[in-house]
């Protein structure tokens, strides 16, 4: 990468998500050699800096300042010093308010340069004994409303494996409300206190999930790994479709509304399933 001299760059530092062994000799240098850090939370990352004797001085960058803050940190990477970007734990921009200064550094032609290492959802991924091919990270739902009950709708019909983060005091309701959605027998991971003392990998199907938990208070921050549904579709035969038609029928279902509830079900067109339902006797 060829990089202008007169403009400084923004080092992305990934740092520890509760082990501090798993810092990296890179991560440290940069730490070492940048004109300033740009931290979530100033005092955690002290902590951080006190560990590995850094004493290149911080800026405050989170959620309720960074409007305020982003003219000013462009402002100095534009005359040439050089910031790290830090999170209180993992990736920079991985759920935290860092992709604004990336998007904006990007926007400016500023160099952005990362510098990898521990992201939670990874990590619990990896170790979750789910499908690794293809996922989706949702982070944090949305905590109530609308919002929410549509993330969870289309979470529903999700056929990869899905990645959350959740707070212990919030766990429940999302269990609640990820067998509401998405039935009580997919298969769910819990990751707790992921590289501390007490790492915990919890496995089974949402409904043993919200057994667990009843009596049991959750403790420590939660990553959720989640089996997507499945992709496979059942072959039916004629007279398969038309006994389960039958059956909808019986409960009281239109027979178009028979046919789309299969159709959904199957790999066979609705209107397929529908000249199906016609010749059964009896008509609503």
């Amino acid at each position: 990468m060829q990089i202008d001299s007169k403009i400084g760059i923004l080092y992305i530092v990934a740092t520890p998500i509760g082990n501090l062994e798993d810092m990296t000799f890179r991560a440290i240098r940069i730490l070492q050699e940048v004109d300033l850090i740009a931290a979530e939370d100033t005092r955690h990352t002290g902590k951080l800096l006190h560990h590995f004797q850094i004493k290149t001085p911080q800026i405050s960058y989170h959620e309720h300042n960074r409007h305020q803050r982003l003219p000013e940190l462009i402002n100095k990477l534009l005359t040439g010093k050089t910031i790290a970007l830090v999170t209180d734990a993992g990736m920079p921009g991985i759920s935290d308010p860092g992709y604004d200064l990336v998007k904006a550094c990007a926007d400016a032609n500023i160099p952005i340069i990362p510098i990898p290492g521990a992201c939670a959802c990874i990590v619990a991924l990896s170790a979750s004994g789910l499908p690794t091919d293809r996922f989706i990270f949702e982070g944090f739902l949305a905590v109530k409303g609308k919002e929410r009950r549509l993330s969870l709708e289309v979470l529903k019909n999700e056929s990869r494996t899905i990645i959350l983060y959740e707070s212990p005091h919030r766990l429940r309701q999302t269990l609640a409300d990820l067998g509401n959605f998405l039935g009580m027998d997919r298969e769910i991971v819990l990751a707790r206190e992921l590289t501390k003392l007490y790492e915990e990998f919890w496995r089974g199907n949402i409904g043993d999930a919200i057994a667990h938990y009843t009596n049991r208070e959750p403790q420590g921050e939660f990553t959720i790994v989640i089996a997507g549904i499945s992709t496979v579709t059942p072959i039916l035969s004629e007279e398969a479709i038309k006994a389960q038609l039958q059956e909808l029928i019986n409960q009281g279902v239109t027979k178009s509304q028979a046919s789309r509830e299969l159709a959904e079900k199957t790999a066979l067109p609705r209107r397929q399933i529908y000249q199906i339902a016609l010749t059964i006797i009896g008509d609503r």
